[in-house]
């Protein structure tokens, strides 16, 4: 049976169009995809549109539009996005889709509800809806506000509402999370959670009343007067995605998942939550989940208020995708924080794009197009560079640990060097037997380098490996023409 690998990116909230963090994650979880697809994997990544929660709703309210329409406009949005980016979704799997994951959503609480964890009970308690959770008081900041969203006041909400027995999972999740059953990445992020595991746990509200919910989302099955808590039917998307409750067969197949791409104000939902509502359910926890961090602007938070909320699409429109996923990838520490400018995206663009890889690729070419070569440039696969290759062992191992940026830099440590190569020998100076035994060396470099580029820039990549696919190689227009 060929080996499987299962990727998701966390369901972004439509009740606005994508930013620029979004497309940081997008690119992420393609990336993942990329790479185990040219394993010889067979790969499949998910995303999709969380489009049940009450901010959706509100958002559409203030638009002065239908909410189906409103989210359906925003999912467009989204899925416009990813495909500007070269982000290869599989499955884009909507929340309001009443075909598959209505009835797997359903599926999933019945089977909670048979193992004795879902209770009814009247509460009341401090509601944000930014993030659609309820805080006790020692979770907020000193203004008794969300530390994700200062500024913000909470409303006090009392209703009676479906409960779910998480406290009865906290031993078993300490004891997935130390064991590194569930694994989670990096440490840091994993420790954090552990922290926060080693206070009791609170049962938590995973319905809400038709009234608040103004009629929207999943119904409870059997209590026509409540629908599901947006966090408990979103996370399934993971599942309905792939056949949970609709197709066995394809379900059998994909989960778990083996890596959930998640931000960092999420972590909580997918190391705590999700994994307590799959154990009661006796079903199978997903393997791996890996955290990154946020963006700043110029240093500063992105937020809507300081009107420095980016648009993506508008600068794939100006430097292209692969620009912007070098940016990504290479400048943005995969599992830290980090900070998107213009200027030091020109920076960037200009001195390992135009003047390192894209100037390299113009030296080779246009010094093996006055003197062809007389055999064909070796084309390594993938699968032979990252497999028992001491060459890029370095590169496979950060891979590994989802370090992006530290994969990247041991390529341009090859791409450097090649140049200062070329600098020190003078092919042009050599004798023609000898230039051309250094030239198809060079172009042999190149090609390994391309090849390990294809998650990263798989449109440039592409670009070289067809520039330099046998010996008759032709000079061609700069990959990355300098910005000014």
């Amino acid at each position: 049976m060929d080996k499987k690998f299962y990727v998701t990116c966390a369901i972004p909230y439509v009740n606005a169009p994508p930013h620029i963090g979004h497309a940081l994650e997008f690119v992420q979880g393609d990336v993942i995809a990329r790479y185990h697809a040219l394993l010889g994997e067979d790969t499949r990544l998910l995303s999709g549109g969380d489009e049940n929660a009450l901010k959706n709703v509100q958002a559409a309210e203030k638009a002065g539009a239908h909410v189906q329409q409103f989210i359906d406009e925003n999912n467009t949005k989204f899925l416009e996005l990813t495909k500007m980016l070269e982000c290869r979704f599989d499955v884009w799997q909507k929340g309001s889709d009443q075909t598959h994951h209505f009835p797997a959503s359903q599926k999933l609480w019945e089977l909670c509800n048979k193992a004795g964890d879902i209770y009814k009970k009247s509460y009341e308690g401090l509601y944000w809806v930014g993030c659609e959770t309820f805080y006790t008081k020692d979770e907020l900041d000193k203004n008794g506000e969300c530390f994700e969203h200062p500024g913000k006041k909470l409303e006090t909400v009392k209703e009676e509402n479906y409960f779910f027995k998480l406290s009865k999972y906290q031993t078993q999740i300490i004891e997935l999370i130390t064991s590194k059953k569930l694994v989670i990445i990096p440490d840091t992020r994993r420790n954090e959670v552990l922290s926060f595991l080693k206070q009791p746990l609170q049962d938590i509200s995973i319905s809400r009343s038709n009234a608040r919910a103004k009629n929207w989302g999943v119904p409870v099955p059997g209590d026509d007067a409540q629908r599901m808590y947006v966090w408990f039917d979103a996370l399934n998307i993971y599942q309905s995605g792939i056949g949970f409750g609709w197709d066995e067969q394809q379900y059998k197949k994909w989960w778990p998942a083996d890596v959930h791409v998640i931000g960092k104000g999420i972590s909580r939902f997918h190391a705590v939550y999700w994994p307590a509502f799959l154990l009661s359910a006796g079903l199978q926890i997903p393997k791996s989940i890996f955290v990154h961090g946020y963006f700043t602007v110029n240093g500063q938070k992105m937020s809507k208020t300081l009107g420095n909320v980016i648009d993506p699409i508008a600068l794939i429109q100006k430097y292209g995708a692969d620009a912007l996923r070098y940016y990504f990838l290479r400048e943005i520490p995969s599992s830290a924080d980090g900070d998107f400018s213009e200027t030091r995206f020109k920076e960037l663009f200009n001195a390992d794009l135009a003047n390192g890889l894209g100037n390299l690729v113009s030296r080779i070419s246009t010094l093996i197009a006055k003197s062809p070569l007389t055999s064909s440039i070796p084309t390594p696969s993938f699968q032979e560079l990252t497999h028992d290759n001491k060459e890029f062992a370095a590169f496979t191992s950060e891979f590994e640990q989802y370090k992006f940026d530290q994969s990247l830099a041991t390529l341009w440590t090859k791409i450097k060097d090649l140049d200062v190569e070329i600098n020190n020998k003078e092919p042009w100076k050599l004798p023609d037997q000898e230039r051309k035994v250094f030239l198809l060396s060079a172009a042999t470099q190149i090609v390994k380098v391309a090849t390990l580029l294809q998650p990263f820039l798989p449109e440039s990549a592409k670009k070289i490996l067809d520039q330099f696919k046998g010996p008759d190689v032709k000079s061609q227009p700069p990959l990355f023409p300098r910005l000014p």
